[in-house]
């Protein structure tokens, strides 16, 4: 049975709002200093610092998801990727070095490491607009309910 009452679409809100917190924070961030200084400043690495709020978002969302029936696979299976990615590329940087200093951060694998944070803004990107997505599906029921 789908539930798409009140709380799922409060839990798929705040599961949104918190997922997309981590990539436009740096964003955000990087305009106001852009504004004031005239310096283009952008932290690459914060998508990864507020993974917090990222897996707290993910599992709202994935818990609204279930509830509703709808976007359960995107949202999940990016969700699962970006938890890999994120604890696969800090992995990958204290096996080869870069997280201690002992090796220098140019080559392949600083390159690597790089890929597994890029990919891991990239699946949570997909997690956000799966949240857009599962947004959509329960307000367009509510809507229809309506008419």
């Amino acid at each position: 049975m789908e539930k798409k009452g009140i709380f799922t679409k409060i839990l798929a809100i705040v599961g949104t709002v918190l997922v997309w917190f981590p990539i436009l924070a740096p964003i955000l961030f990087s305009m106001v200093v852009f504004l004031r200084a005239h310096m283009f400043r952008f932290d690459y690495l914060m998508p990864a610092e507020l993974f917090p709020s990222a897996l707290a978002g993910g599992a709202l969302l994935l818990w609204a998801a279930l509830r509703a029936r709808a976007q359960r696979k995107l949202i999940g299976w990016s969700l699962g990727a970006a938890v890999i990615l994120l604890f696969g590329g800090q992995g990958l940087a204290v096996v080869t070095g870069l997280a201690s200093g002992e090796s220098e951060p140019t080559g392949w694998k600083m390159a690597i490491v790089l890929g597994t944070i890029v990919g891991y803004a990239l699946a949570l990107v997909a997690v956000g607009v799966g949240g857009v997505l599962l947004l959509r599906d329960l307000f367009k029921q509510s809507r229809e309910a309506q008419v």
